[in-house]
């Protein structure tokens, strides 16, 4: 019996050319970025493939060995997820979200400096991410905190915005300087995309 069946491989999503020409974040972070983004899709792909040849019959199949797989693919597919996320909503303007998703922050930050403020000290003790997710059970906003690519939000709750703040995200352009830049971040932020998902998701007000 195999444990991946039917399973097909991906390709990495092409960026979008706004991407190369963000302010603050250079096209060489990018391009950086993009190749560990890359590298998810492909170690996904491989783990798929390892474990549909693995046999639960068989007497030498060890559960270390398939809790390995199971957890590295884990980590590469939240590194798909969390990227595909990040770079789809950067290649904006920043400024203030006015649309859908701007008002749900204003209900449950009370404003968009709140929102952003908790964010940011969010990125800043975090290890790995960052996210605004809506809660569907409570049927609100929160920023929540991931440490590792495969440490998402919470249950039941749908990612909008996702902030990396791994050091890959911007060692090449900040060094140590985390807080520039998330604030670099913030003045790349497409809310066009963010309310398009909103929309998508039938969140309402």
């Amino acid at each position: 019996m195999s444990l991946a069946y039917n399973h097909a491989e991906i390709v990495a999503r092409e960026l979008k050319p706004a991407l190369y020409e963000l302010d603050g974040i250079s096209r060489q972070t990018i391009e950086s970025h993009y190749k560990l983004y890359q590298g998810y899709v492909a170690k996904r792909n491989e783990i798929l493939g390892r474990l549909a040849g693995v046999d639960l019959s068989a007497a030498n199949q060890t559960y270390s060995e398939l809790r390995e797989l199971k957890v590295e693919l884990t980590f590469a597919i939240g590194g798909i997820k969390n990227h595909e996320l990040y770079f789809e909503h950067l290649g904006g303007v920043g400024g203030e979200p006015k649309g859908a998703f701007g008002a749900l922050v204003n209900r449950d930050f009370g404003s968009v400096d709140a929102w952003r403020a908790d964010l940011k000290a969010t990125g800043i003790a975090g290890r790995g991410w960052a996210w605004t997710a809506y809660d569907w059970d409570e049927r609100r906003l929160f920023n929540y905190i991931g440490d590792a690519q495969n440490t998402f939000p919470v249950w039941n709750a749908s990612p909008l915005v996702a902030l990396d703040v791994y050091e890959h995200a911007y060692f090449i352009d900040y060094g140590t300087d985390r807080p520039a830049y998330i604030d670099a971040f913030f003045t790349n932020l497409d809310y066009s995309v963010i309310d398009g998902w909103v929309e998508a998701y039938a969140i309402r007000l």
